[in-house]
């Protein structure tokens, strides 16, 4: 298996691969070197013998979306760098939620914008009581494009709504009801809590496994190229939008922006 800089990757005698998104300084913000590696991780996955994928971070967070300063380089990008960009990260989303194994969601930490996003298009995802979690974009002049797809598939638009457009923070409780987490555990029962999800999978044909997966993805919600496009042009107008700039510019100015009284 390919070595990898921003993921660490573990398989142990019963085919279960474990991948930890490995960047807890920036408390595993998606870069570009990130979104790459995923993609072609998941393509070597989904081509292998692998029975069942565990997806988790390292540190503090599982995911605190994307990495602030990959997304303020497209702020003065030229359109098709901006789309190109933002068909990295969709692309990325797409390779995980189309991977014929199950993927199961170890929610170690905090989970903000793409890390939402990357649990909904988890089979499963399990979290530990008292992280937090929030869409938090617009708090910051951007919107949760890409990631909008699987997540409103995850929750149904209603209950997406309440938290697709606040920034509010939630707990692991309301990620729960929301339909992110299937559960939320005590942090000392979060690996017996996965490893119950993990194993009745060992037991079922790999074949019959995938193809009841893509059954499943075909009579939900269509997450189409044409859905996709829809999101990556959403992403790159905003980008191009003056809150964006302002947004992120006071997040690293550390002040308020402009529209907050």
């Amino acid at each position: 298996m390919t070595d990898f800089e921003t993921l660490t990757v573990t398989r142990d005698a019963r085919g279960v691969v474990t991948v930890t998104l490995n960047r807890p300084d920036t408390h595993n913000a998606l870069s570009a070197r990130m979104m790459d590696e995923v993609t072609a991780l998941a393509g070597e996955l989904a081509r292998d013998d692998s029975r069942v994928v565990v997806l988790t971070g390292a540190g503090k967070s599982f995911c605190a979306g994307g990495d602030l300063n990959w997304m303020r380089a497209q702020f003065d990008a030229p359109d098709d760098q901006r789309k190109a960009e933002g068909r990295r990260l969709a692309g990325m989303l797409q390779a995980l939620n189309t991977l014929p194994k199950p993927l199961i969601g170890r929610l170690q930490g905090n989970a903000f914008g793409g890390g939402i996003g990357l649990a909904c298009i988890c089979d499963v995802a399990i979290g530990v009581e008292g992280t937090l979690f929030g869409l938090t974009e617009t708090r910051l002049g951007l919107i949760p494009a890409t990631i909008g797809p699987y997540v409103v598939a995850r929750m149904g638009e209603g209950r997406a709504r309440r938290v697709f457009m606040s920034s509010r923070r939630f707990d692991a409780a309301e990620a729960v009801e929301l339909g992110i987490l299937s559960r939320a555990v005590p942090e000392g029962d979060l690996d017996a809590a996965v490893e119950a999800d993990v194993t009745p999978y060992l037991s079922c044909a790999p074949v019959a496994v995938a193809e009841a997966k893509a059954l499943a993805r075909a009579l939900g919600p269509v997450i189409d190229a044409a859905v996709i496009e829809q999101t990556i042009e959403a992403l790159a107008a905003r980008w191009q939008h003056p809150e964006a700039a302002e947004g992120v510019g006071s997040f690293f100015d550390k002040r308020k922006p402009g529209w907050v009284a």
